[in-house]
């Protein structure tokens, strides 16, 4: 089935808020067999959400929207779909009473508005105040879903796919789905590796999203029978292995950090960070991961040559000879955090994360990194493009890609 998405809420047209639900439904949507042919963003205006609505519907099979069913005064959506398909709004007795039973009720009077919806709407979450609705509008259903990310998640995937998949049943193929990420080769790069899968056929399709410092390929198979899906599946996810090989670090919800640290955690391993142009970002990565203090022993950011020196124990010979962007001083930075954390590994980072501060022989965006053992210190140098907050976010990745090749017995 064909399907579009409608968010609503002027803090998403803003631009205060990024737009998470209508990313989850899709990405849902998708992997359940449908096709979204349209997402769109509206603000709090009545009209402009009406005709929104009414030329989604003209268009597709199904419309899910969200946002706009709280109880404050920009919460619209109800008000406007009730003016737009002319079904007057109707006061739904067993949502008052749950709502009555809140205790925030008797400060906000206001939220009764929530029990008041479209007449022939569909409660879909009987039992709860914020429970989403559907209308059944053109023999198509729409689905009205909170813009409160974990509600909308919890009611798209218990209400509204289970929903969808019986509303028209068998008019959608099986498909199979899984996202590889990628670090260290560039998006063109990538595709030119794949373009021959993308030559085989509708049944496939391969998409190329960069994000940030990496790159996610998704592969998407349809088949009509679950052999023949997985099947196909296996055959192309195999062969985007061989092609990409080593460059793929994960899979599907992993990072790069989760990877790494679930590498140090099977080698019983233990880890601290040296940063400079980086300033803890590495770091912040590495503890973002649930279970991290289990191998992760701390880090320093050491911004200022002073800190190299006093506290990682840079000599001070090495920065006026080679300078603080130098493999020998990322060197001795990685040996400096391992020694004074007890760590089993030291990672370090040092740069030039501009605008400003580059130079002939070292350019802005020149990184050095090291990382350090009981046995050995090895170094190496990478310059990056982009702006600072790129600079700094590729120059962390790296980082944990270059631990990640290390644990593996993997190239550079």
């Amino acid at each position: 089935m064909n399907g579009e998405i409608l968010a609503i809420g002027d803090e998403l047209t803003s631009g205060r808020i990024i737009n998470s639900t209508s990313y989850f439904a899709a990405s849902h949507l998708f992997a359940a067999g449908h096709k979204v042919t349209a997402m769109a963003t509206v603000g709090d205006d009545p009209k402009r959400i009406g005709g929104a609505l009414v030329k989604a519907i003209g268009r597709a099979d199904f419309v899910v929207v969200t946002g706009g069913l709280g109880s404050t005064t920009d919460d619209i959506t109800s008000e406007a779909v009730s003016e737009a398909l002319g079904l007057p709004q109707t006061l739904y007795p067993e949502l008052l009473e749950l709502i009555k039973d809140c205790e925030a009720f008797a400060k906000m009077p206001a939220m009764e508005k929530m029990a008041w919806l479209p007449s022939g709407a569909e409660v879909l979450k009987p039992g709860a105040k914020m429970a989403g609705f559907m209308l059944v509008y053109a023999k198509k259903p729409i689905f009205f879903l909170p813009g409160v990310p974990q509600q909308m998640r919890e009611l798209m995937l218990d209400r509204v796919i289970p929903r969808l998949a019986t509303w028209q049943e068998n008019s959608f193929s099986l498909v199979r789905q899984k996202v590889f990420k990628v670090f260290g080769l560039e998006e063109a790069i990538i595709n030119d590796r794949l373009a021959s899968l993308e030559e085989e056929g509708d049944r496939i399709r391969i998409g190329y999203y960069p994000m940030g410092a990496e790159v996610h390929v998704s592969l998407t198979v349809r088949g009509e029978t679950a052999k023949e899906a997985d099947g196909l599946f296996g055959e192309k996810a195999e062969k985007i292995v061989s092609a990409l090989a080593d460059v793929i670090y994960g899979e599907d919800d992993e990072t790069m950090a989760s990877v790494t640290g679930g590498l140090l955690g099977q080698k019983g391993y233990s880890l601290a960070c040296a940063e400079s142009c980086t300033g803890g970002l590495m770091s912040h990565m590495v503890t973002g991961v649930a279970g991290s203090s289990a191998y992760f022993r701390g880090g320093v950011v050491a911004y200022a040559n002073g800190v190299k020196e006093d506290v990682l124990g840079v000599a001070e010979q090495t920065l006026l000879e080679h300078g603080a962007v130098s493999e020998e001083t990322a060197r001795q930075m990685a040996q400096g955090v391992r020694a004074i954390t007890g760590a089993d590994l030291g990672v370090s980072i040092t740069g030039i994360a501009g605008p400003g501060g580059g130079t002939e022989k070292k350019p802005v965006g020149t990184v050095c990194f090291a990382l350090a053992s009981a046995e050995m210190v090895q170094g190496c140098t990478f310059k990056f493009g982009g702006n600072r907050a790129m600079v700094q976010g590729r120059a962390a990745t790296m980082g944990l890609d270059l631990l990640r090749r290390y644990l593996l017995i993997l190239p550079h």
